[in-house]
């Protein structure tokens, strides 16, 4: 089954309505690091996380 020229319009069409002309380019954004981040752990490649390294593993005393 091949998808022309009528359908990705279509296609097109329906998700700028659903997510609106603002939305599509972080949700594309979002995509591509999620792809990059994949095929990088595929690789065995990983990089320090940003969030892990400002957190201390020191215990917070709350008292």
């Amino acid at each position: 089954m091949r998808l022309g020229a009528t359908e990705i319009i279509i296609i097109a069409l329906v998700v700028l309505l659903l997510f609106g002309g603002k939305k599509i380019p972080e949700l594309m954004r979002g995509i591509g690091k999620g792809v990059k981040s994949f095929k990088d752990g595929m690789n065995g490649i990983e990089e320090p996380d940003s969030n892990n390294a400002k957190k201390t593993d020191a215990p917070k005393n709350d008292e």
